[in-house]
């Protein structure tokens, strides 16, 4: 039997700023741990950038001077990573000012790393502490208004991505990443690409079942709600379909609880310091 995949959601947003190496780093130092869950964006130099949007947000993020970045709710202001060399994205502070909605992460001053930057990082975490090599689990973040302004042509997304996991893990990369995506033109192109790496789709729609499903083209690998939607009986057709169920993002052990129970496959949380209370349950 599979262990029970427990992912540390951006790291730990819980505890750390999200998406940086400090905050994957220290959801590694919860043994429970089995995944990293991350955000991909693709900077001006095609360098795959861990941020949750593919632009510098102005609720955590700062410029370079320390002042806060205010958009005004107006996008035309946003600035895009896509539009950015790498060089230039990594001198915004995004954690010095916290995020108002985590009350326990500790502030620190940090930068969006590349992908490339934060497996290094883990490979020599996991070495120097005998830890078991986690998983990542990476999200595309594409959607098609945001084409050619904030992210690049789907496919060269992938690309990027799959060029950059096959050069970093040459012959075990299949078993290590799991590609996430609310967008059906990325899960697509994944497939149609390598048909060997493991595909998550992820919903927070309240549509049925069926016709979430008939989206895609393919079966997924794991089918990834928003934790709310769950219930038994999602649970018992995505089984039908030898999918696992993996949904996002778990906050209360009261929640992991009543999930585990119901019979999810695995977890996606910003506080891993919680999953040693409930971690009996399937031991």
């Amino acid at each position: 039997m599979e262990k029970f995949d427990w992912e540390g959601h951006r790291g730990c947003r819980g505890l750390l700023p999200e998406n940086t190496n400090e905050g994957f780093l220290k959801a590694l130092s919860f043994p429970e741990i089995t995944t990293l869950e991350m955000d991909l964006a693709v900077s001006k130099d095609h360098q795959l950038v861990v941020s949750h949007e593919p632009w510098m947000s102005d609720e955590i993020c700062s410029y370079d001077n320390g002042t806060p970045i205010n958009y005004s709710q107006n996008i035309d202001q946003f600035i895009s990573i896509y539009n950015n060399l790498y060089s230039d994205i990594k001198k915004y502070d995004c954690g010095s000012r916290g995020n108002p909605r985590f009350k326990d992460q500790i502030p620190m001053k940090t930068y969006k790393p590349t992908l490339r930057e934060v497996i290094k990082n883990v490979k020599s975490y996991c070495e120097v502490n005998k830890r078991n090599f986690p998983k990542f689990n990476i999200e595309i973040k594409t959607r098609p208004e945001w084409d050619n302004i904030f992210t690049p042509d789907v496919n060269i997304f992938c690309d990027l991505i799959l060029e950059t996991v096959r050069k970093e893990f040459p012959t075990d990369y299949s078993s290590i990443f799991i590609i996430q995506s609310f967008d059906i033109r990325a899960l697509e192109s994944i497939k149609k690409k390598d048909n060997t790496i493991k595909i998550a789709y992820l919903i927070e729609n309240g549509n049925d079942f069926k016709s979430n499903m008939n989206k895609l083209t393919f079966v997924p690998d794991i089918y990834s709600p928003k934790y709310s939607i769950v219930d038994s009986v999602l649970i018992s057709k995505c089984k039908e379909l030898n999918m696992k169920v993996i949904p996002w993002t778990v906050n209360s052990t009261n929640e992991m609880k009543q999930l585990i129970q119901l019979g999810v496959d695995g977890i996606i949380t910003d506080y891993p310091n919680l999953i040693s209370e409930v971690i009996s349950i399937y031991h």
